[in-house]
């Protein structure tokens, strides 16, 4: 079934075609949704309203570019909001700091599985999560990150250096751990 007839089908209410476009993306937007998530409560229940997003607002999509990157935006803006409503404020830069501030590599990670990787991720604070999830997988800038989230460039790129640094601390951590369980 091409996506066209899937789309129309979807907006006309036929509820097969909703399950076909559920069972089509769910995995995938359900990726997404755990690099956001504190849990796999939570992102189930990010997946839930992003599904519920995407039938309310199919008519909008005009076809400019992928169906699929549509939808993970619309999934990424959902986890966002989530994000915005449960978490406190971003702690400020002043500009001063922000010239101390490294911006290290993750080497360690290339030796992990994803599901590591993602439950690593998962135990991030909800600000270093979503501006490195932004950042890292989803490629947007410190400027749009801030006018995302409503905090400066220099916060953005703040949080994405403490991030790395708290990740780099729990990958550490996670292989010293692993290489201990393989020794004994």
């Amino acid at each position: 079934m091409s996506e066209s007839d899937l789309i129309k089908g979807c907006i006309a209410g036929e509820r097969r075609m909703q399950e076909e476009l559920y069972h089509r993306f769910s995995p995938k937007m359900y990726a997404v949704c755990l690099r956001y998530a504190s849990n796999v409560e939570d992102a189930q229940d990010l997946l839930q309203e992003g599904f519920i997003k995407i039938y309310r607002n199919l008519h909008h999509f005009r076809a400019e570019g992928s169906f699929e990157g549509w939808i993970r935006r619309v999934f990424v803006n959902t986890s966002i909001e989530h994000f915005r409503k449960k978490s406190t404020k971003l702690s400020m830069v002043t500009e001063k700091e922000e010239g101390t501030i490294e911006d290290t590599d993750i080497t360690a990670l290339e030796s992990l599985a994803e599901k590591d990787i993602i439950k690593i991720v998962q135990e991030l604070s909800p600000g270093y999560r979503a501006v490195f999830n932004l950042y890292v997988v989803e490629g947007y800038s410190h400027k749009e990150i801030g006018d995302m989230l409503g905090i400066s460039e220099g916060t953005s790129k703040s949080q994405l250096a403490r991030a790395k640094s708290v990740l780099q601390k729990k990958v550490a951590q996670y292989l010293s751990d692993t290489q201990k369980s393989y020794t004994r």
